[in-house]
């Protein structure tokens, strides 16, 4: 079976790199499965997991967002954070997720880009909390 080279990168490091069988995606328009030889493309992620397969052996990544890049060879994943069940600190995770929705549940004098941080700031949490408990 054929692979392909996945790297997901973060603005501080690269988070992994590994040939992998294949991986699932939330894109903007909904879920991609990625297997080697893809059309070439690019697009906007969703806060969401991406799960990585190799084998019999199944990775989950939480993504807080960013774009991924299919090339012929390669898929790059561009996040603006990544992070391993393992890594993830779940008791910083809920509490942000409580502050999140503190914050809009208390929408009197909170702005429109206040609003959609809050919003943003839960969908991260929330993801962190999923990958780290599945």
């Amino acid at each position: 079976m054929s692979t392909f080279l996945l790297e997901i990168v973060t603005p501080e490091r690269l988070v992994y790199s590994e040939q992998v069988d294949s991986i699932t995606a939330r894109g903007i328009e909904g879920e991609l499965g990625i297997l080697p030889g893809h059309i070439p493309m690019v697009t906007p992620l969703q806060i969401a997991p991406i799960y990585i397969h190799n084998g019999k052996e199944n990775k989950r990544v939480a993504i807080g967002g960013g774009f991924i890049e299919v090339r012929k060879d390669k898929v790059v994943v561009l996040a603006e954070s990544a992070e391993f069940p393992e890594s993830i600190d779940v008791d910083r995770a809920r509490a942000a997720k409580e502050r999140a929705e503190r914050r809009l549940a208390s929408q009197s004098n909170q702005d429109h880009f206040d609003h959609r941080r809050a919003e943003i700031a839960l969908q991260k949490a929330v993801n962190r909390i999923n990958v780290f408990g599945k």
